[in-house]
C-alpha cells in the first residue's frame, strides 16, 4: 500500500509504524485517587490491537491542585507509576507507542476535585463556571515547572515512550500562552516571549530530568476563539519557540471550554468539506517547524487524511471521537473495510461515567 498514512515516522528516538494518533481526552475511567483501572487497560489495549501507531493518554494530573474532573488519571505521586506501567505493557504487546499527556487544569480545575482553590496566571473569571482563580506567585510558577518535570520522570519510570505537554484548550499552560487569561506584567506575561516562557522552562526541566533521548511533545492552541485570545501570529511564535527548544513534535488544536459557539469538538461533520477544520492553521505553522506536526480537528475520511499528509500540510493525523466508537479503525482502514469513520459527531461519547459511543454495542466495536 502506497498510502502515506501507513508509512512509519520517527518522533525523536521513537519509531512509529503509521501516521494515526488517538488524540488525548479524559476517559473518566480512573478511580477516585486517580489510579488506572481495568476499564482503562481495556480501552488502550483495544486501540493498540486495532493498529494505531501512537496512542496519547487522557490528561495525567501533575498535581492535585490541577485536577479538572472526575475519573482523571494521576501522575502526581510515585504510587501512580505501577498502574501506568500496566497501561504501557498493555500497549506494547503490539507495535504501538504510548505517550503520557501531562496536564494541570489551572482555572479549569474543579474545586471539588482539586481541594477548593483554583490557580491561574491571572485572576480572570472563567465565564463557563463563574470561577475566579487566584493569581499564581512567581514561586508557585517555578513549583509548577518542577511538578511537570517530576511527572515526566514518573512517566518514564512507568515505561511510557514519551510525554506530551497539554498547552491547549484552556488548561494551565494554555492559560499562560493566551493573552485572554494571562494579564501579568512580570517575566511570565505580556509579550509572546514571556507568555510561552513557562512552556520552554518545562521542556528544559524535563530534558534535565529525563535525558535528551526521552521524547517531549506539546499540544497547543492555534486559536482560542475568544476576542482577546491568541492570534495566528502568537501561535506561530509559540510553535517556532518550541521547535527551537528541541520539542519532538507539536499537535495543533484550538478552542477553550468557555468559547461559546466554537466548540473544540464540532458537531455535524457529515462531509469532507467540514473535516480538518484546523488545516488552514497547519498550512501556516508547518513551514516554520523542523519537528513533525500532528493535526486534529474533525478528521473522518481516508480521502481527507491522506491528502493532508501527502500534501505536506501535516505529518500525522489525530482523531478523538472516531477512535472512541471504533478503536480498530486503523485496521479497518488498512484492510479496506472502511473509507470513512463511523463517528457521527454527536459528542455523546463524552460521558463522565466513562467515554463510550452510545450508538454501538461492544460487538459492533470489535467487528
Amino acid at each position: 500500500m502506497n498510502n502515506p498514512l501507513f508509512t512509519p515516522i520517527t518522533i525523536g528516538k521513537m519509531e512509529i509504524p503509521n501516521r494515526f494518533v488517538p488524540s488525548a481526552t479524559n476517559a473518566y475511567m480512573a478511580d477516585k485517587e486517580g489510579f488506572v483501572t481495568k476499564r482503562q487497560l481495556g480501552l488502550y489495549s483495544a486501540l493498540a490491537e486495532g493498529g494505531t501507531g501512537l496512542i496519547i493518554t487522557g490528561l495525567l494530573c501533575v498535581h492535585l491542585s490541577g485536577k479538572s474532573g472526575p475519573g482523571q488519571t494521576g501522575i502526581n505521586t510515585a504510587d501512580h507509576v505501577s498502574g501506568l506501567q500496566r497501561l504501557a505493557d498493555a500497549v506494547h504487546t503490539g507495535r504501538s507507542k504510548i505517550v503520557g499527556q501531562i496536564a494541570h487544569g489551572g482555572r479549569q480545575a474543579r474545586p471539588k476535585q482539586c481541594g477548593g482553590e483554583t490557580i491561574a496566571p491571572s485572576a480572570v473569571e472563567d465565564t463557563k463556571t463563574g470561577i475566579i482563580p487566584r493569581e499564581m506567585t512567581p514561586e508557585e510558577i517555578r513549583q509548577t515547572i518542577q511538578w511537570f518535570a517530576e511527572a515526566a520522570v514518573r512517566c518514564k519510570k512507568a515505561g511510557l515512550d514519551a510525554v506530551q505537554l497539554h498547552a491547549a484548550h484552556g488548561y494551565l499552560l494554555s492559560q499562560f500562552i493566551s493573552p485572554h487569561t494571562n494579564r501579568r506584567i512580570d517575566e511570565w506575561g505580556g509579550s509572546p516571549d514571556n507568555r510561552c516562557r513557562i512552556l520552554l522552562e518545562i521542556v528544559r526541566g524535563i530534558r534535565d530530568s529525563c535525558g535528551p533521548d526521552f521524547p517531549v511533545l506539546a499540544k497547543m492552541n492555534v486559536c482560542d476563539f475568544l476576542p482577546k485570545g491568541i492570534s495566528l501570529e502568537d501561535s506561530i511564535y509559540t510553535a517556532r519557540a518550541l521547535d527551537d527548544a528541541g520539542i519532538d513534535a507539536i499537535e495543533i488544536s484550538g478552542g477553550m471550554v468557555e468559547a461559546e459557539g466554537t466548540p473544540m469538538a464540532r458537531t455535524g461533520i457529515d462531509s469532507p468539506e467540514k473535516e480538518g477544520y484546523f488545516l488552514p492553521f497547519a498550512e501556516k505553522i508547518k513551514p516554520v517547524l523542523s519537528c513533525p506536526l500532528i493535526l486534529v480537528g474533525g478528521l473522518r475520511s481516508m480521502q481527507v487524511m491522506e491528502e493532508a499528509v501527502s500534501s505536506g500540510r501535516t505529518d500525522m493525523v489525530s482523531l478523538c471521537r472516531p477512535f472512541i466508537r471504533e478503536p480498530n479503525l486503523v485496521e479497518r482502514f488498512r484492510s479496506g473495510a472502511a473509507q470513512t469513520a463511523g463517528c457521527i459527531s454527536c459528542n455523546r461519547c463524552f460521558n463522565p461515567r466513562g467515554i463510550s459511543c452510545p450508538h454501538v454495542s461492544t460487538s459492533d466495536v470489535k467487528r
